[in-house]
């Protein structure tokens, strides 16, 4: 898994591309976190068009940047789900709680 950080305005997009599993859920929730927490950005975006996979972990990290987004009125967005990482959030029925776009433009939008 590879994570690259864009700042547009008061937005940070998160670039991940790759696996999000056990090996490196950890490095995501730190950035997530660290983000929503520390320096406070009012709206984090997670581009997943390059996720191939996620697992259990994985999720488990997106719903702890969900929760911190809202502990401090952020907003916390997913955007380029593929099928298979669609599914996943469906079968938890997650994907009814978390904000997802189809694109980029429509998850900066205000």
């Amino acid at each position: 898994m590879k994570i690259a950080a864009r700042h547009l305005d008061k937005i940070t997009i998160f670039d991940v591309s790759g696996d999000i599993d056990l090996a490196n859920s950890p490095e995501l929730r730190k950035g997530l976190l660290r983000e929503l927490r520390e320096l406070r950005t009012p709206r984090v975006i997670l581009n997943m068009t390059a996720v191939r996979y996620i697992d259990s972990s994985g999720v488990a990290s997106l719903v702890e940047g969900l929760k911190a987004s809202r502990d401090v009125g952020a907003r916390f967005i997913l955007f380029g789900l593929n099928t298979t990482v669609r599914e996943v959030l469906q079968l938890s029925k997650l994907v009814k709680i978390f904000e997802i776009h189809e694109t980029e433009a429509q998850a900066v939008a205000p």
